[in-house]
């Protein structure tokens, strides 16, 4: 940041940009492209007239909405050509984040790849509205639509969301304690003991990105699933362990293999077992795994 900005002018975008990071995250998808936004972001912030902005909050969440808009438009393409199935990029988060339900959930991998699921202007609508709760005309004025249209936006993006998100919304302690058995159970590699915690119908999957192995599809079922943990993964690379961390708000699994870092594996819980793995291995999106990552809704 240069020098030559007004010390309040400074204040106010890092006072903001904590919030900043989650909107163009939400959005993106990407902490690496999240970056980029918000350098983008502070450039503009330091050129503007800072005596004509009578809200710098609200600002700056629209010139964040339409950068994040806009890179997620040439993404989105790059996405298409992806080595196997892409998840978002992981990020650790502080124990707030896990105690903040609304945050931990809108941050979580399972409504991230839903958000994949709608198109760009959908979901920086659905960000901006359902989990920012702004104002109609202000997001109007960053994805560049009339109010009565956003209203149209927002309601259709609502309902794609609402026919694929989880059932209902489940407590970090409950992942938590189901995310305890199945590492005791990934440690020991017993089959019988991944049978128990994973769902009938469990999905695995694993992004590596074409740099790191990874199924090029999605693995169904708890026996597949349960094989692939007991007898494949990490145990021909090398010795594998496991080291409990936050992740998107939710308990997670930092995988080692060789003492190195290897990858990351959060989870979906329904009714007490795991529906849901989602192992991310490409080493391009574990950056953001070796520290802390500030979220604000606020």
């Amino acid at each position: 940041m240069s020098d030559d900005v007004t010390d309040p002018a400074t204040e106010a975008f890092l006072s903001h940009r904590n919030l900043l990071f989650t909107v163009a995250y939400e959005v993106l998808g990407s902490a690496a492209d999240t970056e980029d936004v918000l350098q983008e972001t502070w450039l503009r912030w330091a050129r503007a007239d800072h005596g004509q902005v009578r809200d710098p909050r609200a600002y700056l969440v629209v010139v964040t909405t339409r950068l994040a808009l806009d890179r997620l438009r040439v993404v989105k393409r790059h996405r298409e050509t992806y080595v196997g199935p892409w998840l978002p990029e992981p990020l650790l988060t502080a124990p707030d984040v896990a105690e903040d339900v609304e945050l931990a959930e809108s941050v979580s991998m399972a409504l991230m790849l839903v958000l994949e699921t709608l198109s760009p202007t959908e979901r920086a609508v659905f960000v901006l509205r359902e989990v920012f709760d702004v104002g109609y005309d202000e997001i109007a004025a960053a994805v560049d639509k009339s109010p009565a249209a956003v209203r149209q936006v927002a309601h259709r993006a609502r309902r794609h969301v609402d026919a694929r998100r989880p059932r209902r919304a489940v407590s970090s302690a409950e992942v938590r304690a189901v995310m305890c058995s199945f590492r005791r159970a990934v440690d020991t590699g017993g089959p019988q003991a991944l049978l128990e915690v994973l769902a009938p119908q469990v999905v695995l999957i694993s992004d590596g990105g074409g740099i790191k192995h990874a199924a090029l599809r999605p693995v169904t079922g708890a026996e597949r699933v349960a094989r692939m943990f007991a007898g494949g993964i990490g145990r021909v690379e090398g010795a594998l362990t496991t080291e409990p961390a936050l992740v998107n708000g939710y308990p997670a699994l930092l995988i080692h293999l060789g003492g190195e870092l290897d990858g990351v594996m959060a989870i979906s819980v329904e009714d007490a077992r795991i529906t849901s793995l989602f192992y991310v291995r490409n080493p391009e999106k574990l950056s953001h795994v070796t520290s802390v990552t500030p979220l604000s809704l606020n």
